[in-house]
C-alpha cells in the first residue's frame, strides 16, 4: 500500500508543480487552489509512505516521478521543447525509479 500511495503522491507532485507554474505567482485562483490541494495531498502521501519505506528511497522515488511527469506535461503542452537527449535522460530516470523499487 505504501508504494501505491508513494506513486500517487509523485503524480500529485507533478500536478502541484504544473499548477504553480500556471498560477502566475499565486495570483490566479484556480491554479493556486489546485496547487495548494495537490501540495497538501502529495506531502501527506509522502509522509504516509515514509512510515514504512526508507526516507531516502521514498524521497528519490517521489521526486523522480514528479520531475519526470512535470517535464512530460511541459513538453506535451509546448511549454518546453522536446529533444532526444531529454527523452533518453527521462527514460534513465524512470529506470532508476523502477530499480529502487526492485532493490527494496
Amino acid at each position: 500500500m505504501s508504494w501505491f500511495v508513494l506513486v500517487l503522491s509523485g503524480v500529485l507532485e507533478a500536478v502541484w508543480a504544473t499548477a504553480l507554474g500556471r498560477s502566475d505567482g499565486l495570483t490566479r485562483p484556480v491554479p493556486t487552489a489546485t496547487f495548494v490541494v495537490a501540495l497538501v495531498l502529495s506531502m501527506g502521501g509522502l509522509g504516509y509512505a515514509m512510515r514504512t519505506l526508507p526516507v531516502g528511497t521514498s524521497y528519490a522515488v517521489w521526486v523522480g516521478i514528479g520531475a519526470t511527469l512535470t517535464v512530460l506535461v511541459a513538453m506535451t503542452t509546448g511549454a518546453e521543447s522536446f529533444s532526444v537527449a531529454k527523452a533518453l535522460l527521462l527514460t534513465g530516470l524512470v529506470g532508476c525509479i523502477v530499480g529502487l523499487k526492485l532493490v527494496h
